[in-house]
């Protein structure tokens, strides 16, 4: 299992927890640090890398789960998206599942991250993918006490 963008590792750990082979990584350094401090704590055995998403096929390694919460919305550069697509489907083995939970165009205001339509999302897993589901779904955020309208999309590796 693979949990891109992995932040400070909680999904990374609960996959661990279930006795699951599970691998995080995420761009910032701080981030990790706090992810291998949590797993050490528990008594856990996870892997934490300081990786960016554009270049994850250079690990060379094949993850049959990648769970996304957070990581698909942050690509401000369109250029950027096709590139992490592209790079997760060589990191993942036919009939891999995709979830990614991203922020949506139904959330009011112009703050917060980029916000994608469920167009964007069809659109970027067209070839070589199949679209298993999209749901309305909502995200926790720190900066309000209310949760942010979200996508939640399950995708398959053909």
């Amino acid at each position: 299992m693979l949990d891109a963008g992995c932040g400070t590792g909680e999904h990374t750990l609960m996959a661990a927890a279930l006795g699951l082979e599970a691998t995080g990584f995420d761009v910032a350094a701080t981030a990790i640090a706090i992810a291998n401090t949590k797993a050490r704590d528990r008594g856990l055995e996870a892997r934490f890398l300081q990786l960016n998403a554009l270049v994850l096929s250079s690990l060379g390694e094949q993850f049959d789960t990648v769970l996304d919460c957070g990581l698909f919305h942050s690509f401000g550069d369109d250029d950027d998206r096709p590139r992490f697509v592209k790079e997760l489907r060589a990191s993942m083995p036919v009939g891999g599942h995709y979830y990614m939970l991203c922020f949506s165009d139904r959330q009011a205001g112009d703050w917060g991250p980029r916000r994608i339509r469920q167009e964007e999302i069809r659109d970027s897993f067209a070839e070589g993918w199949t679209m298993d589901s999209i749901q309305p779904a909502k995200i926790d955020i720190t900066i309000d006490p209310h949760q942010a309208e979200a996508w939640l999309a399950v995708i398959t590796r053909l």
